[in-house]
């Protein structure tokens, strides 16, 4: 423990890649209709989700009928 507390370890965790965050989704921005966005804040509020999340998972499920 006390090693370990005497030792500086960030140049190891920078050459290991340990820090580095592997991002699988992307940012976006849409304008949506207001009521388009109440509609999915109703209906996410039923399943305990918000907006964006319902959003998310209505794309998700039915992506694949376009």
């Amino acid at each position: 423990m006390q090693e370990f507390e005497r030792c500086d370890l960030g140049e190891d965790i920078a050459r290991s890649g340990a820090g580095k965050m592997l991002r699988r989704s992307r940012t976006t921005s849409i304008t949506l209709d207001h009521g388009l966005i109440e509609k999915l804040r109703a209906k996410g509020a039923k399943r305990g989700l918000g907006y964006q999340t319902m959003l998310k998972v209505i794309v998700t499920e039915h992506l694949d009928e376009y």
